[in-house]
């Protein structure tokens, strides 16, 4: 689990990057938390999605948005954090420029900003949405949602109301031939802090259905 430092728009970031022997190996990038709510790379969620995709052989990349950590500059209300995704995707990708498949995990205002990264991206082929505050920041730019992917969240979340996240998944159900998956877990709050088993569990199960599905094609 090497620390990497790679320039962002606003100066320096900070991440944690595990590069696959596979030329052609896939790639993830993972957004953490609220950088003014103690969100980091290494909120525990965050971390156990990056092993988890390093056990199936991706490349995969997590680091400090700007402000957080070592990360250089200042928070920017998601605008400045979304550019310091894409930098994080472009550095990615310079080490990866064969990689046969591309995917994107956030977590809570992670999960926003990486939304927002794949409506830019086309080579974004999944998505990983935990905990998305849909009742807090505008998802209105998923006008069509580009790719499928799993939105996850819990029904005793305090800070995002399941019927705010069921109201963007049917939305975004509409769209022709985009598949979102939709799990509420019973009695898990924001963070998941008595849930991450289950969690983690279903998003499991879920990347290796889709990626079976994707030899499969």
């Amino acid at each position: 689990m090497p620390e990497v430092i790679f320039n962002g728009p606003a100066g320096r970031l900070e991440g944690r990057y595990h590069q696959n022997k596979q030329p052609n190996a896939p790639v993830a990038i993972i957004l953490h938390p609220h950088p003014q709510f103690g969100g980091t790379m290494n909120n525990p969620i965050v971390h156990a999605l990056y092993y988890m995709f390093v056990e199936r052989d991706f490349s995969v990349l997590r680091f400090n948005f700007r402000g957080v950590g070592r990360s250089q500059g200042l928070f920017d209300s998601g605008l400045g954090e979304l550019s310091d995704a894409a930098a994080a995707l472009d550095w990615l990708q310079t080490f990866n420029r064969d990689a046969r498949t591309c995917w994107i995990a956030g977590l809570s205002f992670g999960s926003w900003i990486s939304m927002q990264l794949l409506m830019r991206r086309p080579e974004i082929d999944g998505f990983i949405s935990i905990a998305p505050p849909a009742n807090l920041y505008d998802f209105s730019f998923l006008a069509p949602c580009p790719s499928s992917g799993l939105m996850i969240n819990g029904d005793n979340d305090a800070v995002t109301p399941n019927e705010d996240v069921v109201k963007l998944v049917e939305r975004l159900k509409t769209q022709k031939g985009i598949v979102i998956d939709h799990r509420v877990l019973a009695g898990a709050n924001h963070f998941f802090e008595k849930n991450q088993e289950e969690l983690l569990a279903y998003v499991e199960s879920y990347l290796d259905k889709r990626l079976k599905e994707d030899q499969a094609a």
